[in-house]
């Protein structure tokens, strides 16, 4: 069976979310060998959770739960009763919330917005990584991050303790980057 894919997390499978261990899906019951291990934000916690039920949204639907924080998308309020500084469509934000894994950081994960939509999270950057993008990433690096941009420059990494998650929005391609450290 193919895997299902994920619109803002394209690069799922490659982000260390999911591990190869079988066992039997908390929500569809059935036999797998994918078990999601990211973060999962609900009272109850599965004990095991499929790529498939991920992408159906029944997992966050049968234990009223989240996989990426609504308040963690960017510019979007947590309080809906406050108009947000940019018009994404609630479809957008609870895919992310409810249907897309999450990705592993130091703090709460924030998800990066781009043309009034969630951006795709593309997996984590090093300042290798994101020297093509130097360009597209400098209000980012300079001013949204929040660290001296030379820090980011120069110690940015995939897994140390500043650590880059690179984002690319899905209409017009331009890369972002958020970073948080331990």
């Amino acid at each position: 069976m193919e895997l299902p894919r994920f619109k803002y997390s394209p690069n799922a499978y490659e982000i260390d979310v999911f591990t190869e261990e079988e066992g039997i899906c908390s929500i569809c019951s059935v036999k797998r060998n994918l078990k999601y291990t990211g973060s999962f934000y609900s009272i109850e916690e599965p004990e095991y959770i499929c790529p498939w039920c991920i992408n159906d949204g029944s997992v966050s639907k049968k234990y009223n739960g989240e996989f990426n924080d609504y308040s963690g998308i960017e510019n979007v309020s947590p309080d809906p009763s406050i108009q947000s500084k940019i018009n994404i469509s609630e479809k957008h934000l609870l895919e992310v919330c409810e249907r897309t894994p999450s990705y592993v950081s130091w703090q709460q994960e924030v998800w990066l917005t781009h043309c009034n939509e969630p951006c795709a999270f593309i997996g984590y950057a090093n300042n290798k990584i994101i020297e093509p993008f130097l360009d597209e990433l400098k209000e980012d690096i300079e001013v949204n991050i929040g660290y001296d941009p030379e820090l980011i420059r120069k110690y940015l990494t995939t897994d140390g303790s500043l650590v880059g998650y690179l984002f690319q929005c899905v209409n017009c391609g331009q890369h972002r980057l958020h970073a948080d450290s331990d």
